[in-house]
């Protein structure tokens, strides 16, 4: 069977009911409406691909826009991305089962001596959202923790994150890191955390710097673009 890419849904499709219902319910964070949802739009036949797209996909452009008008803040964002998580667990065996691409793959964690993970968590589950396969390496990570992950599979971006000034140099060190090790020939790098700017993004070689989860996803698939993936 030929893998279909995800975020290619057809925009002249009808919505069936099903599928609006799963807009609705991961928009409101509402964990149990949408794994019920989930299971009754694969009961009634809908293609995983449709749920994926039309459904948890979609439901998490709109809150990200929303974050953007700033009617939707940092709670709504995780409590709406738990959701979208939940059923995107009861989806995920199926999507496998018929071959579905992903966007691409994300390595993300947060530097070494830092052990804030709620921003990194948000950027995550909001990338998931997108369509993008995550690899969390949690808190605290090293450079060389960060260069393994990147070498031992194939990664479309490096994420990393930071909420402290003092372990902000651990940044430089990780990228740093990777550019002795070969592996940023193969990925784009993006930071992010609150004492960061873009200045500080390029200075230390980053690709691109991302101020909130929701434009950390914008970044995200525009740096794949840009790089033809």
């Amino acid at each position: 069977m030929n893998a279909v890419p995800i975020g290619t849904a057809s925009r002249g499709d009808v919505m069936e009911p099903e599928l609006l219902a799963i807009r609705e319910d991961v928009v409101e964070g509402n964990r149990s409406a949408v794994e019920a949802a989930i299971r009754h739009a694969m009961n009634e036949g809908l293609p995983p691909v449709r749920i994926l797209n039309d459904g948890l996909i979609a439901a998490m452009t709109e809150v990200g826009e929303r974050f953007e008008r700033q009617e939707f803040y940092v709670p709504e964002m995780l409590v709406a991305a738990r959701a979208m998580r939940a059923g995107l667990a009861i989806l995920k065996p199926k999507l496998i089962e018929g071959g579905i691409e992903t966007v691409g793959r994300v390595v993300l964690g947060t530097v070494k001596g830092d052990l804030h993970d709620i921003g990194k968590n948000l950027v995550g589950m909001m990338l998931e959202g997108a369509g993008f396969e995550i690899v969390d390496l949690g808190t605290d990570v090293s450079p060389d923790k960060f260069v393994a992950a990147v070498k031992s599979t194939k990664v479309d971006i490096l994420a990393l994150s930071a909420l402290l000034t003092t372990t902000m140099p651990n940044m430089k060190a990780t990228i740093d890191a990777l550019k002795l090790a070969g592996g940023l020939d193969q990925i784009k790098v993006i930071v992010g955390g609150a004492p960061l700017t873009d200045q500080y993004a390029r200075q230390i070689g980053a690709d691109g710097y991302a101020p909130d989860a929701s434009r950390a996803v914008v970044m995200a698939k525009s740096l794949l673009a840009t790089s033809g993936r």
